[in-house]
């Protein structure tokens, strides 16, 4: 680090990315602890704002961060994350901490132990200083919340910062430091990082080893760079044997993210067929993608979606019997607590056949099967990641209605099922400076080919705008 960055750093310590983080600190130039404190002291102006933070500990990460100051002097940092501050979403348990699900139903009763992701984070060094809010149950692309107060996005607040990973994604935007994790089973950690402007990968089923696993549940890194997202890909994907659907062990070099647009085939999809409809400067931002990797040397051909009206309406079923499922545990009274759109959706759940609820579970099948036989004629997928700009801070979905719950996420919810990786990255800005961002799929297990994929549009796109800086 020049001597003119090493100063611009020390002031602005919060908005330095892991890599240069650990750089300066093997340099000396500056301790966990000063970024620590400099992080404490940006959060203190950002949060009473967009309120992105849950079971906040600064002392705790105080502690942390000494001690991991104490290790860079003596030269022997304890992982690759060490000193680094660091935010998990409430739904992945760290011990000691109730983990409410972002619902008001939640019995508050401490995790026992660490879920694998926070375990993985935390033995290589991380200085996890809070959890991160969600909406009820994970089950919105929203930050609203029973349990949680309301959470904005920096780059509006009158807008919403997306979900289910909405704390992460307005914390990570907001500039908490520079690792932020999240959990996606239909968009949750891409939608947040398209509208608040980070990089979030979507792993293949089964990479990021997590507890509870469950079909299409997985954890994902929310960042500001894709070099963020692949350290910390080099840590959560160590194994875990509390997932009985992780991957076996790989030896991917995650720093291996140099790679060439060259004669690779890409489909570009645009309109689906079904869904909410995609909005101009959305589409825009998506083609604008398409031409910089054909200019790069890309094979470059529009696709149609994999999803149709059927699927989206057979997972709707499947998901809304499962979440009855869920609140038909809790009393009336207690059941009450949750959102009453959550309610209103989920009862309608109740009144499903079991070969209605199978049908929509096999919805899974027919998805995984139109994902491979796309994939069978391409190397990776180019698309939108939400079909809108933004919406309403105060609203549980775009359209926010119940009976139309899924109509934003059908760009994104195809590749849980199929358990294709998928990214998310800032791909440029509408006409009032609101992020939009672009989704890069690839084949199954090509996690790795993905980040890299990421990686070469970063560079072709060029640097971020300035992240949004605190209202005065």
């Amino acid at each position: 680090m020049h001597k003119s960055a090493a100063k611009e750093a020390v002031m602005s310590l919060h908005a330095l990315s892991a890599a240069d983080l650990i750089a300066g600190f093997r340099a000396k130039q500056f301790s966990p602890s000063e970024v620590l404190d400099d992080v404490l002291e940006h959060v203190a102006v950002w949060e009473p704002r967009i309120k992105a933070l849950y079971a906040f500990d600064p002392e705790g990460a105080r502690a942390t961060a000494k001690a991991s100051t104490e290790r860079w002097q003596k030269g022997e940092p304890t992982g690759p994350l060490d000193g680094v501050p660091t935010t998990i979403k409430d739904n992945i348990a760290t011990k000691g901490v109730p983990v409410p699900l972002g619902t008001a139903t939640s019995r508050l009763v401490p995790a026992l132990v660490d879920a694998p992701p926070a375990a993985r984070l935390r033995e290589a060094g991380a200085v996890i200083f809070s959890k991160t809010t969600m909406p009820d149950f994970g089950m919105l692309s929203s930050g609203l919340s029973s349990f949680h107060p309301l959470t904005r996005n920096p780059w509006d607040l009158s807008k919403n910062p997306g979900g289910s990973s909405s704390g992460a994604g307005a914390a990570g935007a907001a500039g908490y430091g520079p690792l932020h994790l999240g959990s996606d089973i239909g968009g949750s950690v891409r939608l947040p990082a398209c509208w608040c402007g980070l990089v979030a990968l979507k792993p293949s089923l089964g990479r990021i080893p997590i507890d509870p696993p469950y079909v299409g549940r997985v954890a994902g890194p929310m960042t500001r760079t894709v070099d963020d997202a692949a350290l910390m890909m080099s840590v959560l994907s160590r194994p875990d044997r509390r997932d009985g659907m992780s991957l076996p062990p790989d030896n991917i070099n995650w720093k291996a993210l140099d790679k060439s647009p060259r004669k690779l085939r890409i489909g570009l999809m645009l309109d689906l067929g079904v869904g909410q409809a995609l909005e101009r400067e959305v589409r825009d931002v998506a083609v604008k993608a398409a031409r910089a990797f054909e200019a790069a040397g890309a094979i470059v051909t529009e696709v149609p979606g994999v999803l149709t009206r059927e699927m989206l309406d057979g997972l709707d079923n499947f998901w809304r019997a499962r979440m009855w499922d869920d609140l038909s545990r809790f009393t009336p009274a207690e059941r009450a607590k949750a959102l009453p759109y959550i309610c209103n959706w989920a009862e309608a759940g109740a009144k499903l056949s079991g070969v209605d609820v199978i049908r929509g579970f096999n919805a899974t099948m027919a998805i995984r099967a139109a994902a491979v036989k796309l994939f069978a004629d391409i190397d990776y997928v180019i698309s939108p990641v939400s079909p809108v700009v933004n919406f309403g801070a105060e609203l549980a979905s775009p359209l926010n209605d119940p009976d139309k719950p899924f109509e934003h996420i059908c760009y994104t919810v195809p590749w849980n099922m199929s358990e294709n990786p998928a990214a998310s990255i800032n791909g440029g800005f509408s006409a009032g400076g609101f992020p939009i961002g672009v989704q890069i799929v690839g084949r199954r297990f090509d996690d790795l080919g993905v980040l890299g994929m990421a990686k070469a549009f970063e560079t072709m796109r060029g640097p971020q705008r300035p992240w949004p800086s605190p209202p005065k």
